[in-house]
């Protein structure tokens, strides 16, 4: 049986579609007193923390130790890195009284963790064998927003906030990092089914204090990008002005060096944008809160009991790990298959007397709102094969979008027919010259995301390609996104 997936809204006036969903699906209330900081309501915690529950595994895997340092960082240690001060002191939070009395030394609000930690790595990095050093949190942080604040994507408070710090003997170990959180992130990414790109930043737009930093985007259903993840390597940059040393085998003292991973609640709103239809939600069943919903249509003077005939299938399907609600309010069937839609469960299964009578039941799919009869006994081996489905449609389905969002060209009047006609992620040749990227962004009215990664993928295809702004011939791909 069909159903037709609509997504007219989604796509016309995503802004509007996305923050009623916020709402009607139950991920967070925007009411609160302080502009940008939300409060999270109980199903869109629910779904984060399964998110946050695989990313807590990998670490593991990866033998990362997560620890908690505190939200509050000395105006004196925050000052110990000239660029990241720069790149952060517009926008931090100061906490400058205790009572009445004014603070000897003032406090930040923590708008990212480096300053609070490295202070601390100095004392607790002393040999090579405490090499390499891996640990992470998840945590809030705080960064006065001045641009429009929009529920999980532009924040002043970004409550679940994923940074994983690592320390190394060498710039190739800390490489092998980088290469690592990229492994991390692309499991994360499918276990999400949320096609992504990677581009190395450029050095105008790299974080404060990186040696360089690389960006993880995702396609949004304006045809803005937004970015989900990011890797710096630091090289010892922060290890000089934190003075984090080690003894290395032969008794000298080196610094380290340094990587960070960041990812935020971002990846919840890239899940709800990239899957969502004008129906609402579109959970993968990785992270669905419940996976499955039973609704009972009971009818007037029939025999059979579909409430026990429901609550039987839960109870199987429970116990066969599946993450399963019964609906039994005494509304109309209709009203439940709207609220559960909304809400994106993954399989609605729907049980009415001659289903019982019969053995069966009805599947009906989130992502393709088609249903098929099944028999009972057949029911766990459906619902679990139908998971599979559902996770390689919607990977599918977001990688086409994707893909037809990135356009390559090779002039600047291209470029703007291209942001014209239906936005996404414009490619061009580029001289690597600061000032030409930064005119480009101007005439394009779009910001560069730097150079596809990895490096060889920045190269490809711009044999005898010139800088459309210089002439100079072209070293790299530059990408070009309005973005989030």
């Amino acid at each position: 049986m069909a159903g037709k997936v609509k997504r007219e809204k989604w796509s016309e006036n995503f802004s509007e579609w996305y923050n009623e969903l916020i709402e009607t699906a139950g991920i967070q209330d925007k009411r609160y007193p302080v502009k940008g900081m939300n409060i999270w309501l109980p199903y869109g915690l629910k779904i984060m923390r399964n998110i946050e529950r695989f990313i807590h595994s990998e670490m593991e895997r990866t033998g990362h130790d997560e620890v908690l340092f505190p939200a509050l960082i000395p105006e004196t240690e925050f000052q110990k890195e000239a660029e990241h001060i720069a790149g952060f002191e517009g926008e931090v939070f100061w906490v400058t009284h205790a009572g009445h009395d004014p603070l000897d030394i003032r406090l930040i609000l923590r708008p990212t963790s480096e300053t609070a930690m490295y202070s601390m790595f100095s004392l607790w990095i002393r040999s090579h064998a405490d090499l390499p050093f891996k640990v992470y949190q998840i945590v809030n942080t705080y960064r006065y927003e001045t641009k429009h604040t929009r529920p999980l994507i532009r924040v002043r408070e970004i409550s679940r906030f994923f940074e994983a710090h690592t320390a190394h003997d060498s710039y190739e170990d800390a490489e092998r990092q980088i290469k690592e959180d990229l492994e991390i992130f692309d499991n994360l990414a499918k276990f999400l089914a949320i096609p992504y790109i990677v581009s190395k930043r450029p050095e105008w737009d790299k974080f404060p204090g990186a040696y360089y930093s690389l960006g993880a985007e995702v396609m949004m259903p304006d045809g803005r990008t937004l970015q989900i993840g990011t890797m710096h390597n630091y090289k010892q940059n922060f290890a000089k002005a934190y003075n984090i040393q080690y003894e290395t085998e032969e008794g000298e003292h080196e610094y380290v060096h340094q990587t960070t991973f960041g990812m935020s609640e971002r990846l919840l709103a890239a899940v709800m944008a990239i899957h969502g239809d004008d129906n609402g939600l579109v959970l993968p069943p990785t992270i669905a809160p419940i996976q499955v919903v039973i609704v009972p249509i009971p009818k007037k003077d029939a025999e059979a009991d579909v409430f026990a005939y429901a609550r039987e299938i839960a109870e199987e399907l429970r116990d066969a790990g599946i993450r399963v609600h019964v609906d039994e309010r005494d509304i109309r069937p209709g009203r439940k298959y709207y609220d559960w839609e909304m809400k994106g469960v993954p399989v609605r299964i729907e049980v009415g007397p001659r289903d019982v009578k019969g053995k069966k039941a009805v599947i009906a799919r989130r992502d393709t709102l088609t249903k098929e009869v099944v028999d009972r006994e057949e029911l766990v081996d459906a619902v679990r094969k139908t998971f599979d489905e559902i996770m390689e449609n919607l990977y599918q389905r977001a990688s086409e979008f994707l893909e037809s969002h990135i356009k390559r060209v090779d002039t600047i009047e291209e470029a703007k027919d291209v942001f014209e006609d239906r936005r996404g992620i414009v490619e061009i040749p580029w001289c690597g010259e600061e000032e030409c990227g930064l005119k480009m962004e101007e005439e394009l009215d779009a910001k560069m995301l730097g150079t596809p990664y990895p490096e060889e993928k920045a190269k490809e295809g711009i044999e005898g390609k010139k800088c459309p702004v210089c002439g100079r011939e072209a070293k790299f791909i530059a990408r070009f996104a309005r973005t989030y």
